[in-house]
């Protein structure tokens, strides 16, 4: 396996020609350990459990439209990894919502090969930067309870849960997952030293 250094990869804003590689990346992930769920008339818990064999999951194919670069949203941002050779290797796409304030990560994938190397977090820093920009109080999220490697990654980021939908893939090929929203808050830039 190859190493690269996090400064080998680049994160620009999208562009319409990244459509087709964003559509193409593979965003399935393994993983040997799933958040389960216990929800009672209190709320919720959730306990880190290993599974045997190792879960895979594999996302279904997005429509030609998500995550596509089209720049009409003026409170959308699509940002996108490129690394050593200039082969996308990742994106995340986000929408603020002005009446709270709130930056919606729609949607964030790193292609398993350059994953660990911290491209995620740099596209989310990218995504925190907007979020500053249009004045969020909070980035927030959606990920299942099986995708723990991606919720060990946003915690170390600084999101926390904050809620749980257990209908939200009802009927979907997801049916039997919860959907765990987790949160984080958006400070201002601290001011230049000088």
């Amino acid at each position: 396996m190859t190493t690269a250094d996090d400064r080998d990869y680049v994160v620009r804003p999208a562009r319409p020609e990244d459509a087709e590689a964003m559509k193409a990346l593979d965003g399935s992930f393994t993983t040997r350990t799933v958040y389960r769920v216990t929800v009672t008339e209190e709320g919720f818990g959730l306990r880190e459990t290993p599974v045997d064999p190792p879960l895979r999951k594999v996302f279904p194919a997005r429509d030609a439209d998500d995550g596509s670069p089209d720049g009409a949203d003026p409170d959308g941002r699509t940002y996108v990894a490129v690394g050593p050779g200039g082969r996308l290797v990742g994106f995340a796409a986000v929408s603020y919502a002005a009446w709270n304030r709130r930056l919606v990560v729609e949607d964030i994938e790193v292609a398993p090969a350059h994953r660990g190397r911290g491209v995620g977090r740099r596209l989310m820093d990218r995504a925190v930067g907007f979020a500053r920009q249009r004045g969020a109080a909070h980035v927030w999220l959606e990920v299942t309870n099986v995708n723990a490697p991606a919720i060990r990654a946003y915690r170390r980021m600084g999101f926390a849960f904050c809620g749980l939908d257990t209908a939200l893939y009802d009927g979907t090929l997801s049916a039997g997952e919860h959907a765990l929203y987790m949160s984080m808050p958006c400070r201002p830039e601290p001011p230049a030293a000088g």
